[in-house]
């Protein structure tokens, strides 16, 4: 349970602190998109399908913006519970593998458990 609770939030921080970063890290930054980034590269195919404009509201429009102001409380709070979500999940996981483990370990004296029943 505790482990439960303490990858929820975990999850919920690296949701929304990794967000701004990641894409920094992709060119959607404080001042435009960076130039030679995915970010360009992602502009570039969006121009170009859309017969030389970024249309408003596509996802390059969008993370632009994302990178330029950030993000809303409400989308936040959003990323938060759904990364509380992932790491919740993720540490119930691990904690079930831990707990198959250890019920599959062999007695500590060394003797077998033999069953009988009919096969």
């Amino acid at each position: 349970m505790l482990g439960t609770l303490v990858g929820s939030a975990i999850g919920g921080v690296v949701a929304v602190a990794a967000t701004p970063v990641i894409l920094g890290a992709v060119g959607f930054t404080g001042s435009g998109i960076a130039a030679a980034s995915i970010a360009a590269k992602m502009m570039s195919a969006a121009a170009i399908a859309n017969g030389g404009g970024v249309a408003a509201g596509s996802l390059v429009a969008t993370l632009q913006s994302v990178g330029a102001v950030g993000l809303s409380t409400s989308t936040n709070l959003i990323l938060g519970a759904l990364g509380a979500a992932a790491g919740a999940g993720a540490a119930g996981a691990i904690g079930d593998s831990e707990e198959e483990e250890e019920l599959q370990e062999p007695p500590e004296n060394g003797s077998l458990i033999v069953a009988r029943g009919n096969i």
